[in-house]
This record gives C-alpha cells, sequence and structure tokens, in this order.
C-alpha cells in the first residue's frame, strides 16, 4: 500500500497506508463506535464532508454489495481504520472495500492508531483534517487546511439531495431471502424531502404503510400546501443530511410556512433539527457527536431504554420544552432524542429508527407516523 499523510488543525500529525482512491481531502474528523455496517455508513449522505474513524478495529472483512448501499454512492470524504482485511468472505459480497471506495473517489486510511485518534476527538472535539496519498510535507498540508472552507461552511445538501422527484416503492429489503419485501397496500401519501435521504428510511416508511414520493430540497412550500388542502396528500416527512442546518436558510423558510399550514410532519435527524429551528430554536454543536450503533435511549412516554443508531453532531436546545413535549433523551449525555410538537401535529427524533446499521429497537415510530396521518 501507498503512504498516506495525516494533519488535524490541532496541530497532530500521522503516517498511515493508503487503501482507497489516491487523492488530498479535507474534511471533518469523526469517529463511529458501530460494530458492523461500514458499507452502509460510508454511502449515508449524513457523512458527507467528513472522515470517519472507526472504532471497530477490522474493517473490509465483510466486503461490499449493490443491496446495502444507502444511496447511488460512497459520500464521506473518506474512512480511517485500523486494519484493512484486503480478503474478504461473505456469501453476499460482490467486490472488495478497497474497490468500492476507489470506485467512488473516497479515501481509505489504515494502519492508524484509531484509539488515539477516538480518545483526541473525545477529549478535543470533532475537527477538520486533511489526509494525502500525494503531499508527504506537513507545513503544506498545514496551509491547505488552513485555507480550505470548513464544513459548517459548506452546502452539501445541494450535492446529496435528488434532482429529480420520484415515487420510492420498495419495502424493507429482505437479506436472508434476497429481496425486497412486499410493501402494504398504502393507507396514506405523504411526500419525502431528500436532504440526505437513506434508502432505508424510505424502505421502511413505505413497509409502514405510506406511498412515498420523494422531491428535492429546492421543494415549493406552497404546492406542498396547496395538495394537503386539495387532499391530495396526507403529510410531510423530513430527512437526515449532512452539515450544519443553521446554514439552510431556505429550507427553514419552507419548513416555517409548513408549520404554520398545520401540515402533519415527522422529521429524522437534520430534519428533526430543521424543525426545531423553524420553531424559533436554534441547534448547537456537540463536543465531538453521536456516531455509531449502540447507543441507549430512553423513551419517555413507555420508560423502556433503546439502543439506537445515531449519526449527528448537532442537537436542539433543552429550551424547545417551551413548546414540545419531550418523548425520547439520550442516557449517554442526556441530550433530547425526540420531540412532540404541543399545538402542531408534528414530531420528530434525532436517533435513526430505520437501524441500518444497527439495531431494530424504534421501528415502531415509523407506524407512529402513520397513526398520526390517520388520526
Amino acid at each position: 500500500m501507498k503512504k498516506a499523510y495525516i494533519y488535524f488543525e490541532n496541530g497532530t500529525f500521522l503516517e498511515a497506508k493508503s487503501f482507497g482512491a489516491e487523492t488530498t481531502a479535507v474534511g471533518e474528523v469523526v469517529f463511529n463506535t458501530s460494530m458492523t455496517g461500514y458499507q452502509e455508513i460510508m454511502s449515508d449522505p449524513s457523512y458527507a464532508g467528513q472522515f470517519v474513524t472507526f472504532t471497530m478495529p477490522e474493517i473490509g472483512n465483510v466486503g461490499v454489495n449493490d443491496e446495502d448501499m444507502e444511496s447511488k454512492r460512497a459520500w464521506a470524504k473518506g474512512m480511517i481504520v485500523r486494519n484493512y482485511q484486503k480478503r474478504y468472505s461473505n456469501f453476499r459480497a460482490e467486490d472488495s472495500l478497497e474497490a468500492f471506495l476507489k470506485a467512488n473517489g473516497v479515501m481509505g486510511l489504515c494502519e492508524v492508531d484509531t484509539r488515539f485518534i477516538t480518545k483526541m476527538l473525545r477529549d478535543e472535539g470533532s475537527m477538520m483534517m486533511i489526509a494525502s496519498s500525494e503531499i508527504s510535507d506537513k507545513e503544506e498540508l498545514k496551509k491547505l487546511l488552513e485555507n480550505a472552507p470548513r464544513i459548517e461552511e459548506v452546502n452539501y445538501i445541494e450535492q446529496v439531495s435528488t434532482k429529480e422527484s420520484y415515487v420510492h416503492r420498495n419495502g424493507v429489503y429482505n437479506a436472508r431471502e434476497y429481496r425486497y419485501e412486499d410493501a402494504p397496500k398504502p393507507q396514506a401519501k405523504i411526500v419525502a424531502i431528500d436532504f440526505g435521504v437513506k434508502r432505508n428510511i424510505l424502505n421502511e416508511l413505505t413497509s409502514a404503510g405510506l406511498e412515498v414520493e420523494v422531491v428535492p430540497n429546492s421543494f415549493d412550500a406552497q404546492e406542498l400546501i396547496e395538495r394537503y388542502q386539495a387532499k391530495e396528500i396526507d403529510g410531510v416527512f423530513l430527512s437526515n443530511g449532512p452539515g450544519d442546518p443553521l446554514i439552510l436558510k431556505e429550507e427553514q423558510e419552507k419548513i416555517k410556512k409548513l408549520i404554520e399550514a398545520k401540515i402533519p410532519m415527522f422529521g429524522i435527524c437534520l430534519g428533526h433539527q430543521l424543525l426545531s429551528i423553524a420553531h424559533g430554536y436554534e441547534t448547537f454543536k456537540l463536543p465531538f457527536g453521536h456516531h455509531g450503533g449502540n447507543h441507549p435511549v430512553k423513551n419517555l412516554k413507555t420508560g423502556m431504554v433503546e439502543i439506537t443508531a445515531q449519526n449527528h453532531n448537532y442537537n436542539v436546545p433543552e429550551s424547545i420544552e417551551e413548546i414540545a413535549e419531550v418523548t425520547h433523551k439520550n442516557l449517554f449525555d442526556g441530550t433530547i432524542e425526540g420531540l412532540r410538537y404541543k399545538n402542531s401535529p408534528i414530531f420528530s427524533v434525532q436517533h435513526h429508527p430505520e437501524s441500518s446499521p444497527g439495531p431494530k429497537e424504534s421501528r415502531y415510530i415509523f407506524a407512529e407516523f402513520l397513526q398520526l396521518l390517520r388520526a
């Protein structure tokens, strides 16, 4: 493998080996504690603009396949792993992780002390970094990083959102039978606004009994209001997505109009954050974010603890309890994970109930959306 070099904005300089695309890239570095699902993570549009450090030391063992893609391509800037396993072994594998990264122009960095990086991010917070298999000079990398835009300055939604509207028809994928399950007959119709939506979120929505029309982030709010008033649609879903929600000014204004029209809405992750901002409660950045498939969340209604999949750097403020009931809380740091607005048919969650990768304990939330629409 070719040598590669990593420079972090705190001055840390590391040598690595490259197993992905041979390039130079700048992004925000975070760590992910999932034990499985590296392909789903790399193809999750919410990771656009980021390098993902995996705490799982062995990566690449099961290869990659088309069915585990969460979108049409890999969006992360790169992945950092302790050991890359070139020889993969899995009955579903179609190619190697190395080939997948190269085909998508994404960096793969290995033979790095990922425990050190994770502890550094835990103590100092997520930060910007630059990685290169072309440049070895520390000062040159430092200069390039200093002159590059920060992740909170880039609107990655414009890159990851669909350009054309379409209807999503697949149900949940059954890996045992190599097929998508047949979705039940729709009981309601929704419009899903794509800020970087994951395929399995759409699969879960259709499996819950919803007809799903996906539209770009450039949606016309007035058109959706008119369609709702004409009973052509029953509600709106706001998807996950990358970057800082505070820079999405146009989207915030459009969502305000939907709120004023009393349209039933459900948001996940970025959608959850945008709903908070549109109601007048700005989000804040967490020290190092929540990324992984093993985060405990307490359902305050039932008292049950759900192990959840998460991927976010931003959170809604506690002051939002003035207008919304907190339905879920993170047991790691006590931050808000779910809201139900008091005077609107709107609810949202910060974690990922579609569980891809991750546990399936929160899938009931999609059925709750259907219940809201039929109320």
